[in-house]
């Protein structure tokens, strides 16, 4: 029971979102013939580590602001029920953070061979996304609560996932390469606008000020609809100028999410959202796999 326990904590159906802009960075190395398979297993390892972290910061940190009240309509917290102890939540914390900390040690030693401006410059961006994973929501003063997780999750899950991924296997990067790490940064927004939409609620009276609770649910879904527009505006445009495979292959990747969209905006009870994020999320790996597909097909 313990072990489902952690399991349940430990939230495995998010992983897909976090796995989804490492093998994108690894898929567009693999584009330019410049991958390498062990910085591949180590930025998963570590992006992995990352989003448990996460998570259990999140279990702690919510329920220590009162945002897992009774009514909350997402799935049951570990703390909140008392399954897993406040202290037990906070030393999982730790050794998260510790397991993020030393892959992602590893992973730039083994991309850079050593101590260089790189391997500096990358250590300080790996700091701050294993603080911005705790600082979410626990902590004093979460950000999460100031309504800031968009902008958080399109730097860390978008951005810095996806260009720095590929930088640690190129060692340089290329301008083009701002839009499909754009386009995953908005899906991952997307992904976590569906979660605040679900739990509106419950945010509202713990004083989580995310974009629903600040604008309301009919506003969060035309937010939503601006995000994923948008989203695969940036890769379908990006695959245009490469392969038709892949132009091909985002292009039904695209209408699967689509559809998703157009039923997302029927929904009329918040709960309802709750299997949109899965769908979302894995529709967001979908486009990495596109992608590492048609390398090993070309």
């Amino acid at each position: 029971m313990k072990i489902k326990s952690w399991l349940i904590a430990f939230r495995l159906r998010t992983l897909p979102l976090a796995t989804a802009s490492i093998l994108l960075g690894c898929g567009l190395a693999a584009l330019h013939g410049t991958h390498r398979w062990p910085i591949s297993v180590l930025a998963m390892l570590t992006a992995v580590f990352l989003q448990i972290l996460s998570n259990v910061a999140n279990d702690y940190g919510d329920f220590q602001n009162g945002a897992d009240l009774a009514g909350r309509v997402g799935p049951n917290r570990m703390v909140a029920t008392g399954t897993i102890t406040v202290a037990a939540m906070k030393q999982a914390t730790v050794v998260f953070a510790g397991l993020s900390l030393f892959t992602g040690v590893a992973l730039l030693w083994v991309a850079f061979g050593g101590f260089t401006w790189s391997f500096v410059a990358l250590f300080v961006l790996g700091l701050a996304a294993i603080g911005a994973a705790v600082k979410y929501t626990a902590g004093p003063n979460p950000y999460g609560y100031a309504g800031l997780g968009d902008i958080s999750v399109l730097l860390f899950f978008g951005l810095i996932a996806v260009l720095g991924t590929y930088y640690l296997h190129a060692q340089r990067l290329q301008t083009d390469l701002l839009l499909p790490a754009l386009g995953m940064g908005l899906l991952s927004v997307a992904v976590l606008n569906l979660n605040n939409m679900r739990d509106r609620e419950s945010d509202a009276r713990a004083g989580k000020r995310t974009i629903p609770v600040r604008f309301g649910a009919e506003a969060a879904v035309r937010y939503h609809t601006l995000l994923v527009l948008t989203a695969l505006l940036a890769l379908l445009y990006y695959a245009r100028s490469q392969s038709l495979q892949l132009h091909l292959g985002w292009v039904v990747a695209a209408i699967w999410l689509l559809l998703n969209l157009y039923k997302i905006r029927k929904v009329k009870v918040a709960a309802d959202y709750d299997p949109f994020l899965k769908r979302t999320a894995l529709n967001t790996l979908l486009f990495a796999l596109i992608l590492l597909l048609v390398n090993v097909l070309s």
